[in-house]
């Protein structure tokens, strides 16, 4: 691949170098150790010089490096992986751009000219880099490598693959990294040495970017237990970013069984590409910046400078356009972006070409405009598309009028800039703030009230209507730093509802479904489900002391908002706290607008958090406790184990401090939240603990750490609260306030902002994806502890087989889910289940899994047994069997050697078989109600069990014993049911009953042999019916299961082959292997 040309000295390099060719202007050049004369410890030398010493760590072992005869300056100019590779470049070189030299009469003539003409090729290369990534044959050879290689599934998608090298301890070892959809894989060999490593993504633990002394960068994997790094990769960034995605994508697959409906390059985990995975993340990243909605997808990026109004200047950033919203972020530090809905849209206004600029002009009087942009037309005419605007001749009147309004408002702005209200508008009257909120209910402000807080709550209203005057209001408002710092103020009573709404981006969710709300309260008006029954427990206990929820009003709305939140998610369905903070959002918001920003809390500012296992709130406090080792290193010396600090908080997390600061403190925490996320609540966090430092180092133990937070957010006071002294008093709910110094919640928020401010939301996603791994491991380590636990005391397996028994059920539970999207498993996933069931196998699934753990390896007829050992132990008869069900199985068909019983065997003496069927007996008695009840068996079901242990035998090295013992077995039973006939019927003619007998004992040995001669290779099949001219109505016969037990256990050859002991833990190793090539092989 081509470089940007880059400046070397050569004076230490000739060591680590080769020169394979060169000319007057250029040299190719071999790193050691690879290819033609490279010996394996060299090249493992010079790897591992390499990383020690080479800050980038990213050598390819061929380059390109262009010189002048009079100068000793090199620059590289180009790289390859293969030899192949650098020669196409090299003949490129000599025949494109040596003839061109020799016109230039100064060498740095020369240089800027190679150097132009390499930029020249890494800008068209740019244009085209997906088409080059994707490139059909280069990844047909890779995909055929990927296949030979590692022998999974055909339907496997290979995504991406990389050179890179793999560290087996101290030592690297060069190869292939492949990624696909559901494996990360890595190949090496080398003088002799294969390395291949597989891990499934939904087994890994961590992944991470780490460096250290031996490894300048590399990437961390952790699986399994044991640790994998990757390093000496040519894009590391790249290539982390890919597999932190396929990582993410296998997560929210496979344990959060999310579908990806709304997302065509997702739905499908056949078809995933690395440019589908790139685009899902920048749409994921679009949609968290600007509070949008879960359709919206990013379709378009355009560099532009947008005109801000109130500052007087063009900003640079870019717009960013999805399927109904055009979108604007600075990227010059004025923390400036503006969100259009392109309902508000009316018309798109084209200035002359020399400025490339357009204007969008929105309802309420107001336009906003664009310049330098890219591209501008097409732009112009994608937004008319979207908004529905026609230019044709029909509407060429109301087209008119509307370019003259247009035009005006652009007149209007030239000529008065400092009249900004025309230009980013000013909210309709028509549009105010609902008085429906049921703090507006129960408290409304008195406008003749001049006491100094109400006083102070009027300025901030004033300060807030000069913001809007200058910065717009309602959705396309400009948000500034000057909007955050007025939220760090604290937000008036009156517009804290609005301001929410907008803050959030539900007014976009409110406004694009009118009716929706009301629609759901009325289907789920009467309905009783497991959510409906707490939620009725929970009403009473939400914010009790506050007069709203203490009368009918407020308890109505309260039930309305979360049944109907219930009824439209019910993966979620309801949640401990969701009753805490909806109480809080009725407070300030009337029904409808509460309801849609529970929605936004719940399904995108707190993913995850309000599940049956919190795992949202789980990764955010693992970021806490990252921040906390960060920012308060004298409390993470004093305190190693921050897991404390876990516990305590997670209240504040799920309630946003909701439920340990007064309310009236609380709710200046929540505007804070709506406006910058989880940021503010990690902020504010480490704040509280910042603040009380010194007292925690001193403390003794947790309870007295965990007094003095609560004294502290005790003391907490908003001296600028209009709230009556009843309801704050009410909220705070504790007597003892005057003992400990009070701290006001603005200054608390301010100081936050100002120690912590800092912190960055793109380090906060990224550090939730890097501790949501670990999170779900730990999750679904302690749920495999459990079912552990409850399983090992029923059957005999140790713990530790137990333990890779359920690795192995688990994992095929997953491959049925690895390569669709409409698995039973994934449409019949219940999360609310008990951890037993919460992984199960079908019969197709349950008898591949059983066919690697059964010892009879040489059983033909295997999903027969399956089939009846299934049917057995599927109690419920679902069509499924859980883990403790599949273990019941396997402890039939596994002796482990030590627990099983000694069996009679010839040769040995004299055999006791009384005793033994007394063993027998009493290991029997338990279960005697069930024995008892078995029916007994007909003609043909005995047939049938006859010839199925003609199959398990086949094969065996005592196959011919074996099938002996079964034939006297047989022959046994015919002879005892035939005696019991004529000790019942002593008036019958003997001759008849013999008659009789003896043609149904004939029929019995004809079908056995046939069942038996299906076993033999060359055989097509059994017969499964007598002869037809047999006429059997009269000789049926049947057997009970004391008759069967009893005359296999007078065999010793099957008994032994019964007992036989098993190597329990080979048996599991040759299962691990064999799981995924067994798929492979269907």
């Amino acid at each position: 691949m081509w470089l940007k040309p880059d400046e070397i000295l050569l004076k230490n390099a000739f060591k680590l170098w080769v020169t394979e060719d060169d000319n007057e202007y250029f040299v190719l050049q071999r790193r050691r150790g690879y290819g033609d004369g490279g010996g394996g410890l060299t090249g493992l030398l010079v790897g591992t010089l390499d990383t020690v010493l080479d800050s980038t760590s990213k050598v390819a072992p061929y380059r390109i490096l262009h010189h002048t005869p009079d100068s000793q300056v090199y620059w590289s100019i180009a790289c390859g992986v293969t030899k192949e590779e650098i020669v196409q470049h090299w003949e490129w070189l000599q025949q494109n751009i040596m003839r061109t030299l020799s016109v230039f009469d100064s060498s740095e003539d020369i240089t800027s000219f190679v150097q132009g003409k390499i930029r020249g090729l890494i800008a068209e290369e740019g244009k085209t880099s997906l088409v080059l990534e994707e490139d059909p044959e280069k990844f047909r050879e890779a995909l055929l490598r990927f296949e030979k290689w590692f022998e999974l599934p055909p339907m496997e998608k290979l995504v991406t693959y990389y050179s890179c090298s793999y560290w087996r301890g101290k030592v690297p070892c060069q190869g292939w990294l492949y990624l696909s959809t559901n494996f990360l894989c890595f190949y090496s060999y080398l003088l002799g040495a294969e390395v291949k490593l597989i891990i499934s993504w939904d087994e890994v633990w961590r992944l991470e970017k780490t460096s250290n002394v031996i490894l300048t960068e590399s990437i961390h994997v952790l699986a399994h237990g044991e640790d994998h790094y990757f390093s000496m990769l040519m894009h590391l960034n790249e290539t982390f970013v890919i597999m932190e995605q396929l990582a993410d994508y296998s997560v929210k697959r496979l344990f959060d069984k999310e579908s990806f409906q709304r997302e065509p390059a997702l739905s499908d985990p056949l078809q995933i590409t690395k440019r589908g995975l790139e685009a899902h993340a920048k749409s994921e990243q679009f949609r968290t910046f600007f509070r949008l909605p879960k359709e919206e997808n990013l379709l378009e990026v355009h560099e532009s400078f947008l005109w801000v109004p109130f500052s007087h200047f063009n900003t640079l950033g870019k717009i960013c356009l999805s399927e109904n919203y055009l979108c604007f972020a600075s990227q010059d530090g004025s923390q400036c972006h503006v969100i259009i809905p392109m309902r508000e849209v009316i018309n798109v206004e084209k200035s002359d070409a020399s400025s490339r600029s357009l204007t969008v002009c929105m309802r309420g009087k107001r336009a906003v405009r664009f310049s330098e942009v890219r591209g501008y037309q097409l732009l112009a005419n994608t937004i008319r598309s979207r908004c529905g605007i026609s230019a044709s001749p029909q509407h060429s009147a109301s087209s008119e009028a509307i370019r003259g309004e247009c035009q005006s408002l652009i007149n209007h702005f030239e000529d008065n800039p400092e009249d900004v209200t025309l230009m980013v508008g000013q909210k309709d009257s028509s549009k105010a703030v609902s008085t429906e909120a049921l703090m507006t209910v129960f408290h409304p402000q008195d406008v003749e009230n001049l006491e100094p807080k109400m006083l102070k709550e009027k300025m901030k209203e004033q300060s807030w209507n000069i913001h809007f005057s200058e910065y717009g209001r309602g959705t396309s408002m400009f948000f500034t730093r000057k909007t955050r710092d007025l939220i760090v103020r604290g937000v008036p009573e009156a517009l804290r509802g609005e301001l929410w709404m907008l803050f959030s981006g539900a007014v976009n969710d409110m406004a694009t479904h009118p009716g929706y709300y009301s629609d759901l309260v009325e289907q789920s008006l009467g309905t009783s489900t497991l959510a409906t029954d707490e939620i009725e427990r929970d009403l009473h206990r939400s914010l009790p002391e506050h007069p709203a929820f203490q009368s009918d009003t407020g308890i109505s709305a309260l039930r309305r908002v979360l049944t109907a939140y219930a009824y439209r998610n019910p993966k979620i369905g309801y949640c401990q706290a969701m009753n805490i903070l909806t109480s809080v959002l009725l407070l300030y918001a009337k029904e409808e607008e509460a309801f849609w920003l529970l929605v936004a809390v719940c399904e995108r500012m707190l993913p995850d958090y309000f599940n049956r296992r919190i795992i949202g709130a789980l990764v955010d406090q693992a970021v806490f406790e990252d921040l906390i080792r960060e920012n308060l290193p004298q409390l993470v010396e004093h305190m190693t184990d921050l897991s404390f600090f876990s516990s305590v908080s997670l209240s504040w997390f799920l309630t946003l401090f909701i439920s340990v600061l007064p309310i009236e403190s609380a709710v200046n925490v929540v505007d804070c939240f709506f406006y910058d996320g989880i940021k503010a609540i990690l902020q504010l966090g480490l704040t509280v603990l910042d603040y009380n430092l010194g007292a925690l180092i001193s403390c003794q133990d947790d309870a007295e750490a965990v007094t003095i937070l609560n004294k502290f957010f005790d003391s907490v006071t908003n001296k600028d609260s209009p709230l009556p002294s009843t309801v704050q008093q009410a909220s705070a709910g504790n007597n003892d306030r005057a003992s400990h110094p009070k701290v006001d919640i603005s200054e608390l928020i301010r100081e936050a902002y100002e120690k912590y401010g800092n912190i960055r939301t793109e380090e906060v996603e990224s550090s939730r994806k890097r501790n949501k791994l670990h999170v779900i491991q730990t999750l679904e380590d302690t749920t495999k502890q459990n079912v552990i636990r409850v399983v090992t005391q029923e059957v005999q397996f140790s713990a530790s087989h137990l333990d890779s028994i359920y690795n192995l059920f688990k994992r095929q539970h997953f491959l049925c889910c690895y390569w669709t999207m409409k698995s039973p498993a994934l449409l019949h996933h219940d999360p609310s289940l008990a951890y037993l069931e919460q992984y199960q196998l079908g019969f197709q699934q349950f008898s591949t899994l059983f066919s690697l753990l059964e010892p009879w390896a040489f059983c033909t007829s295997k999903s027969t047994l399956s089939l009846w050992v299934f049917r057995l132990i599927d109690e419920n008869q679902d069509g499924l069997v859980n883990f403790k069900e599949f273990c019941f199985a396997l402890a039939f068909d596994l002796p482990e050697e030590g627990v099983i019983r000694k069996s009679p065997e010839r040769g040995r003496g004299k055999v006791d078989l009384q005793a033994y069927l007394k063993q027998w007996q009493n290991e029997i008695l338990r279960k005697e109600e069930t024995i008892k009840d078995l029916p007994r068996i007909n003609q043909s079901q005995f047939i049938q069990f006859s010839k199925t242990l003609y199959n398990i035998f086949h094969g065996d090295p005592e196959e011919e014993s074996l099938y002996r013992a079964v034939a006297h077995v047989t022959s046994l039973l015919l002879r005892m049911e035939e005696v019991g006939r004529r000790l019942q019927e002593p008036t019958s003619p003997s001759g008849s009953t013999k008659s009789a007998d003896t043609v149904a004992a004939a029929t019995a040995e004809e079908e056995l042999s046939a069942g038996k001669a299906s076993t033999s290779p060359g055989s097509s099949g059994s017969r499964n019916s007598p002869d037809a001219g047999v006429d059997l109505t009269e000789t049926q016969w049947s057997f009970s299961f004391e008759q069967v037990l009893a005359s296999l256990l007078n065999e010793p050859t099957i008994v032994r082959f019964f007992e036989r002991p098993v190597d329990v833990h080979t048996k599991l190793g040759q299962a691990r292997v064999s799981q995924l090539k067994l798929k492979a092989n269907k």
